[in-house]
């Protein structure tokens, strides 16, 4: 199949250090061309890629200072695609809605994967009016807010199997690894690392957005003796910090889409205590690759029983659900329901009740 990948332009794909989607695209056109398919990515020019890749700007936009105005690179991106798009059987869009407009004008044979929290005000609106647009969660929790956009799928993130190896043995500290936000909680993983008596490792960028939150609450928790921030890191050294843990943390304060920390500590054996919002209780299997918590006071005990818990059985949990191959095949299937017409969701797939139970899950 001739396939289009259009990334965002703000990291490289893969990104170099911090990166979510950036990470994810790169994982599944790696997988596809791996497969045989011809995959065309569309993201900066400093990505890196075994398939063809067409640069919608030079290097990536958050860590360039002449960057601007992200708009301007990503509609002349969009032009790209529109005059390419006789080459490819499917496109696949991972920039949210701002294609919708180009789609519907040249009628293109796409998908668009949603990556982002969808609770916003704003959002609404888009839906309803480009409500033909095939949308592709990935998580179903996610979908709540939006419950009658075109859904057409739910696909689960999925990493490279052989990507961060099984770590058979547990560390001696908690790992907290992402972005330091208000809505990731830093603050609480200190909390509970620090009345749990264990060292917490801390690997996480922060963006300008961020900037005033992390001078203004986390870095006088610094301070305390058994908190190291180690700032962002990137693949390379994943598989050390989240292998070499005790647990990881994920004391979320959000509807978190997805959580990929969650199934890289998956991938190295190494348990997660997450709160309850969002996919969490979707992507954990409590018990197995991790426990799910719903206050501090939880978290706590909840150190104290992972050293009870199989690393091997949270390693077996990952390599059955959450790697690149399930994750492309599961999107192939979807491909080929698009290219056959089928661009609208099947009535049954998910019911108005089910998206209820799971915003109500997500409150409780």
């Amino acid at each position: 199949m001739r396939i289009a990948q259009v990334a965002p332009l703000y990291e490289p794909v893969p990104p170099r250090g911090y990166g979510g989607t950036e990470r994810v695209v790169a994982w599944l056109t790696e997988e596809l061309v791996r497969q045989g398919h011809e995959v065309t990515l569309f993201a900066s020019g400093d990505s890196l890629t075994r398939a063809v890749l067409i640069p919608g700007c030079a290097t990536a936009l958050r860590t360039n200072p002449a960057c601007k105005d992200a708009l301007a690179h990503h509609t002349l991106m969009l032009e790209k695609v529109r005059q390419l798009r006789d080459d490819f059987d499917l496109i696949h869009f991972h920039i949210d809605y701002i294609h919708f407009p180009v789609s519907r004008e040249a009628a293109l044979r796409q998908i668009t994967t949603l990556h982002g929290r969808l609770d916003l005000p704003d959002l609404p609106p888009i839906y309803r009016e480009f409500s033909e647009m095939p949308v592709v969660s990935i998580s179903r929790n996610q979908r709540g807010p939006l419950p009658r956009a075109n859904w057409i799928g739910n696909v689960y993130h999925g990493l490279p199997v052989d990507l961060l190896p099984f770590h058979k043995g547990p560390g001696e500290y908690l790992a907290f690894i992402g972005r330091v936000s208000r809505e990731k909680r830093p603050d609480r993983a200190i909390e509970i690392a620090t009345r749990a008596g264990m060292l917490l490792k801390i690997a996480a960028k922060v963006d300008a957005v961020d900037y005033d939150y992390f001078e203004g609450v986390i870095r006088p928790l610094l301070n305390r003796p058994k908190v190291e921030f180690i700032g962002e890191i990137g693949d390379d050294a994943k598989a050390d910090f989240l292998g070499n843990a005790f647990a990881s943390l994920a004391p979320v304060d959000w509807p978190e889409p997805f959580g990929l920390n969650m199934i890289e500590a998956m991938a190295c054996g190494t348990p997660t205590i997450a709160f309850g919002h969002g996919s969490v209780p979707e992507i954990i299997e409590d018990g197995v690759s991790g426990i799910i918590v719903h206050n501090v006071d939880e978290a706590v005990q909840a150190v104290g029983k992972i050293a009870m818990m199989s690393r091997r059985a949270c390693r077996d949990a990952f390599e059955k659900r959450f790697t690149a191959s399930r994750m492309a095949a599961d999107y192939l299937a979807i491909y080929e329901q698009v290219v056959s017409g089928g661009n609208r969701v099947p009535v049954a797939e998910i019911t108005d009740d089910q998206i209820l139970d799971l915003l109500n899950e997500d409150v409780a």
